[in-house]
């Protein structure tokens, strides 16, 4: 008579573990899910704007001259390409030009 609350107990814990195992199961995989979701939401975008450069291309030529510029650096025959770099200045410089004033 004295140990019937123990195997009670006993008996407890052994019908609600797998009620409290279902729960953590089903919490991961709510975890699991929402993870998902954010990840198939970035590809819809990326996707989306994938489906819209192909129908550029499809329509015209002016995309596929854009990303021939772009992408590899290509000239039409009547073009000159000038490229424009900045300098950094240069310690002979002469007074008026980049150089830091005189104290």
């Amino acid at each position: 008579m004295r140990r019937l609350p123990f195997y009670l107990l006993v008996v407890c814990l052994l019908l609600t573990w797998p009620i409290v195992s279902g729960m953590w199961t089903i919490h991961q995989a709510k975890k699991k899910i929402a993870l998902q979701e954010k990840a198939n939401q970035e590809l819809i975008y990326r996707n989306a704007a994938l489906q819209g450069d192909i129908e550029d291309l499809r329509q015209g030529n002016d995309a596929v001259q854009e990303l021939a510029r772009l992408q590899l650096g290509m000239v039409k025959t009547d073009e000159v390409f000038v490229q424009v770099m900045s300098q950094a200045p240069t310690p002979n410089a002469p007074a008026g030009t980049n150089a830091a004033p005189a104290r």
